[in-house]
């Protein structure tokens, strides 16, 4: 055998040896609080998380999606807890991480039935505190302190962090949705900003919709009796399908190559 037919036997080799390889799926993780997953993900209390309804809008034969999102967490405790340490450590480049915190983000720091308060605002203050539920102590840092981190982290990984102003809840104004827009929809646009993240306006996309449907059949089709925080099974469809119109609308994010076609 020549040495230009031996090449050529080593490159039809090589070619057929990389089209054999398997390809190795991207995941999508979703972290956050039971807005995005509620108790045990089965509907309990006709409660539901959009995070569940998500895989109905992408081909899942070319995208894994994970949610590790949990009830009565913030920015804060999903990260104490070493939620955020085991996803961390299997990122991979070309992951996604869907990220909304922030509903409560505003309880105490350091209570004894919940202590997972942060610091307002996205600043560096920290404030030394004693955690009760984990019997040590503790520095608390603000939302955005919590925010960056996993941005940052996930960025390092060669992951692509997508941050998600959090949903509303059904509480209105003169026919007006209140919105998250001076508080924790607006820190979450900033760091976004700061980090060069993907940012989605979930708060404002979800606000419109609900405007539209009106707010008494919002109230008694995409929320339950239970509260004014957690959505129904139509709620959370809802939120399911503005987390892709936003995903769809948000220039240069390259999720939208794993999104079914409409």
């Amino acid at each position: 055998m020549t040495s230009l037919k031996r090449l050529c036997l080593l490159f039809l080799v090589a070619i057929v040896a990389l089209a054999a390889r398997p390809t190795v799926k991207p995941t999508l993780y979703l972290i956050g609080d039971s807005t995005v997953k509620n108790g045990s993900d089965k509907g309990d209390k006709g409660l539901w998380g959009w995070g569940h309804f998500l895989p109905e809008f992408f081909d899942t034969t070319r995208i894994h999606i994970e949610n590790h999102a949990i009830g009565g967490r913030s920015s804060r405790t999903f990260h104490t807890e070493g939620r955020w340490e085991k996803i961390l450590a299997r990122l991979q480049p070309g992951d996604y991480v869907l990220m909304q915190f922030g509903h409560n983000d505003a309880g105490a720091l350091d209570d004894t039935a919940r202590a997972r308060g942060t610091i307002r605002g996205i600043g560096e203050e920290t404030k030394d505190i004693y955690n009760p539920i984990q019997k040590r102590p503790e520095t608390v840092h603000t939302y955005g302190w919590y925010m960056k981190k996993y941005i940052t982290e996930a960025q390092a990984k060669g992951a692509i962090p997508v941050v998600l102003s959090l949903v509303p809840r059904n509480v209105w104004k003169e026919g007006k949705v209140a919105r998250g827009s001076q508080d924790y929809g607006l820190w979450a646009k900033q760091v976004a900003e700061q980090t060069g993240a993907k940012f989605i306006d979930l708060n404002e996309i979800v606000a419109k919709q609900y405007e539209a449907i009106g707010q008494e059949r919002v109230t008694k089709e995409h929320f339950t009796e239970v509260d004014h925080t957690h959505t129904s099974l139509a709620g959370a469809r809802l939120n399911a399908a503005a987390v892709v119109e936003g995903v769809r609308a948000t220039k240069g994010l390259k999720l939208t190559r794993y999104l079914i076609k409409k």
